[in-house]
């Protein structure tokens, strides 16, 4: 897919941080039809990992119920000015993408 495929923003309060997120994808189930009646094939994320200074803190397993250009927020323990948050995703048809903020 294109670049600037995942957008992220984070915040930190208190130690915590709440990061959220912004995937461009199209999330096809494989059950639409298009005009022309043919089948649309399946095209969705199965799996979204976040780490937090490399370390892996949530891992998603999704699937076809996930909507168009999914929005994700979550929140992150320990966190302080500097940090590296990253998230990426793969899809069933292989494609990939990653995004990282530096905490502030």
């Amino acid at each position: 897919m294109e670049d600037k495929t995942i957008k992220m923003r984070g915040k930190i309060s208190a130690g915590v941080a709440e990061i959220k997120v912004l995937m461009r994808h199209p999330m096809e189930t494989g059950t639409r039809r298009d005009e022309a009646g043919k089948v649309i094939p399946a095209h969705y994320i199965e799996q979204v990992i976040c780490r937090h200074n490399d370390t892996v803190v949530l891992t998603a397993d999704w699937g076809t119920s996930v909507s168009k250009d999914p929005y994700f927020a979550f929140k992150v323990n320990n966190t302080k000015a500097g940090d590296v948050v990253k998230v990426s995703w793969t899809d069933n048809q292989g494609e990939f993408s990653e995004g990282e903020i530096v905490l502030k």
